[in-house]
């Protein structure tokens, strides 16, 4: 039992992870419509950013965290004005070359600016011991981990559900002409939600630096891993994202754990198995 249960604490924490980096491209693409393979990019540069203000600026890691989500925001505005505006309503595959290369672009300029090695992010003193749970202890940044998680999955939900700003980008997904004829500035909103799926990714690249590294080819080493939880959860379902984050953070977890040789074979099994079930996702939507 306390196996289990320490898997299911691990699972958990690595679930979590994967939901904040992973909700902000859910989003975007059930709502927004748009197929972004450079999300992972703005987890690597908020990462990144959080590296350098941490260790080579001496800043504390609340600052530091700060900084890495205001400095992505910004790094993604003009991206989204520049380059994202004009690929909205183009074809899924425009919509991925030009996505996969805005991706290599910021691993190029990510590695030239800070050198192609690994980063890491200081943790405080107040993330780096155990958290005794009683039936086992814990790192304390992974329970960080878990309860970022829950807080983004709450207040994302309430933003989307319970705000006006939520029914404009719900308005504005379903019928832009005439969310615009009503009176809603349709382009303020699409790149209010892209700075939110942005800052997302790069709280997430923060958080989680400790169980997903920050390194030179972060972008393209997880970008599979961030699109799998989008088709299992289903586009645009924040419900749907979560519980998807669960199930495979238990499986691949439990694989790692029984059988390590298999690497990420039960992971994508489940993957398999899941899409064959529920082709929209788990809790996706027509």
């Amino acid at each position: 039992m306390q196996s289990v249960l320490s898997v299911a604490v691990d699972a958990l924490a690595y679930g979590m992870v994967l939901f904040v980096i992973s909700i902000g491209l859910s989003l975007t693409m059930g709502l927004m419509r748009v197929v972004n393979l450079a999300h992972g990019a703005f987890a690597m540069v908020g990462g990144y950013l959080a590296s350098y203000a941490m260790r080579d600026l001496g800043l504390g890691y609340v600052v530091g965290l700060v900084l890495a989500v205001a400095g992505t925001v910004v790094i993604a505005a003009p991206i989204e004005r520049l380059l994202y505006r004009r690929i909205y309503n183009a074809p899924e595959l425009i919509q991925v070359l030009m996505t996969i290369g805005i991706t290599f672009c910021v691993i190029g300029i990510a590695n030239y600016a800070f050198g192609p090695t690994l980063k890491t992010i200081p943790l405080p003193g107040l993330l780096t011991g155990p958290v005794d749970l009683g039936f086992r202890s814990i790192a304390a940044h992974k329970l960080f981990a878990i309860l970022c998680g829950f807080a983004v999955a709450a207040a994302l939900w309430y933003l989307v559900e319970r705000t006006s700003f939520g029914v404009k980008l719900r308005a504005s997904v379903d019928n832009t002409p005439m969310a615009a004829a009503l009176g809603v500035r349709t382009k303020s909103v699409y790149a209010a939600s892209f700075a939110v799926s942005a800052g997302l990714a790069a709280f997430g690249g923060v958080v989680g630096a400790e169980l997903l590294p920050i390194e030179p080819y972060y972008a393209l080493r997880y970008m599979v891993t961030f699109l799998v939880v989008v088709a299992v959860g289903g586009a645009g379902s924040i419900g749907g994202a979560l519980l998807a984050c669960l199930v495979l953070g238990a499986v691949d977890t439990a694989g790692r754990y029984l059988m390590p040789d298999y690497g990420e074979f039960f992971f994508y099994l489940a993957v398999i198995l899941i899409v064959c079930a529920f082709p929209r996702g788990l809790l996706g939507r027509a």
